[in-house]
């Protein structure tokens, strides 16, 4: 008996670590404490599910399982410090997968026991496991090939099938009247057909991500993400663990309230990102705008920087690749000592996903009230003297504003273009990650300060400190 109140205070300690982690995890501030709550609910659930009772006929397995975590723990860890913040889509997304595959393991686990005969499970019960292997595969095979994709290791053009959007619509229909027949015919049929849905529901779950864009994947990633939670969800159902139904339904709802913020950031309902698709290599390109670069020297920049009274830093993907942003808080810091007032327009997608930018400025300790968000920015952009972009593309593109054949056309923007002065850092003229061309860059008030952004901002930051 005591046994048993131990094992229920345990997972509700875990439940309302996951619930609090999360909450906390809503500012960059927080997060990292979020993370350390919501570890700490999960280890609770560990050791409760380890401590738990076994029936009589199920063997003593705790050889695997420690082996199990300590393999998981050493792959964790060395994968959580090793990862660099451009890779954190792809680190999720496989997370995302593995968390599918799980689900799958459970569920072909519950129809073995149903066919062999040691498991009565009714309709209910039944769909619930087919419902399971269903959004497990397609959470781990759709998740592994999104990470092949963000990672190029498949080329979008050689995995995209004519007419690609109606095969799968066709595979679902088929993967849904092949589930409704196997709980139809139940024991009769054989765990055969239970197998045959398994593999299609695999193979769906590469094709539902094959033609999607590479601008599209963060959102996909999310979804997926979502999809993972479910099948926790459902597994938890199946073997009657309320943690593990909490769990899930947290992951579902987040990833699902994440992917609906993204689809707002670009304007863009969910099904337009399933079917439509813009980005990567899949993507059509925009007309060529034309026009005359102008560039500035970085002693040009730094007096321009130096004496204003209002700067906005606008960081993107190429201060995440060139981890350049503790040199740009040390820009900032001179700035401000001079009496300049700076802040960084961060938009919700900026860098590939929600928040990536925030996690990436808190890490280089940059105070969370110099962040303004989308609205707040391009209020801000109206009087500032000058802005500064930093590795960013397509947030900042004016074609979402005023060119109806472009792709990102109604995606909302950082109307950068509305201040006095803008200086662009960028490596070179190539497009962003949505493939088309950005007429900013030839704007009458942009000028270009080519090269790797850490390299640039360093000798900016030189320049600075010898006025």
């Amino acid at each position: 008996m005591l046994l048993t109140f131990i094992i229920e205070i345990f997972f509700l300690l875990g439940s309302i670590g996951f619930i609090w982690g999360l909450r906390l995890m809503s500012s960059p501030d927080t997060a990292r404490k979020g993370n350390i709550y919501a570890g700490v609910g999960m280890t609770l659930a560990i050791i409760a599910a380890l401590i738990m009772p076994l029936d009589g006929n199920v063997p003593n397995n705790y050889i695997w399982i420690f082996a199990a975590l300590i393999v998981g723990t050493i792959i964790g860890y060395y994968s959580a410090i090793k990862v660099a913040m451009t890779s954190m889509p792809q680190m999720v997304s496989i997370f995302n997968g593995l968390g599918g595959a799980c689900a799958v393991v459970l569920g072909l686990a519950d129809v073995l026991h149903y066919y062999d005969g040691t498991k009565v499970v009714d309709t209910l019960g039944f769909f619930t496991v087919l419902l399971t292997l269903f959004i497990g595969g397609v959470a781990f095979t759709g998740s592994i090939f999104a990470y092949a994709k963000l990672e190029d290791l498949v080329d979008d053009k050689k995995v995209t099938l004519p007419k690609h959007s109606v095969i799968n619509m066709v595979m679902l229909v088929g993967l849904i009247g092949l589930g409704a027949y196997i709980l139809m015919q139940g024991e009769a049929i054989g765990m055969e057909a239970a197998i045959i849905f398994l593999v299609i529901s695999l193979i769906y779950g590469v094709s539902f991500v094959a033609p999607i864009g590479g601008a599209d994947m963060p959102v996909v990633i999310s979804l997926l993400n979502s999809f993972s939670g479910l099948s926790g969800a459902a597994a938890g159902i199946l073997f009657d663990s309320q943690f593990m139904v909490v769990g899930g339904i947290l992951v579902g709802a987040s990833g699902t309230i994440l992917t609906v913020m993204m689809c707002n950031a670009m304007n863009r309902s969910i099904w337009n990102v399933l079917i439509g698709g813009f980005g990567g290599t899949s993507a059509i390109g925009a007309t060529a705008t034309g026009g005359t670069v102008k560039e500035i020297s970085l002693n040009d920049a730094s007096i321009q920087l130096y004496y204003s009274q209002s700067v906005i830093i606008v960081p993107g993907y190429g201060l995440a690749v060139a981890q350049a942003q503790k040199i740009c808080k040390e820009i900032d810091d001179q700035l401000s000592a001079n009496g300049v007032d700076v802040k960084y327009a961060i938009h919700p997608v900026a860098g590939r996903m929600p928040g990536h930018m925030n996690v990436l400025l808190a890490e280089a300790d940059v105070p969370y009230p110099k962040l303004l968000d989308l609205d707040e920015a391009n209020s801000a952009l109206s009087s500032a003297d000058v802005a500064i972009i930093v590795g960013a593309n397509d947030v900042v593109n004016p074609a979402a504003e005023n060119d109806p054949g472009s792709p990102i056309y109604g995606m909302p923007v950082l109307k950068v273009w509305n201040a006095k002065s803008v200086i662009v850092l960028k490596r070179s003229m190539r497009s962003g990650y949505a493939g088309i061309e950005n007429p900013l860059f030839f704007h009458e008030r942009t000028k270009m300060l080519f090269g790797d952004a850490k390299d640039v901002l360093s000798k900016l930051n030189s320049e600075i400190k010898s006025l």
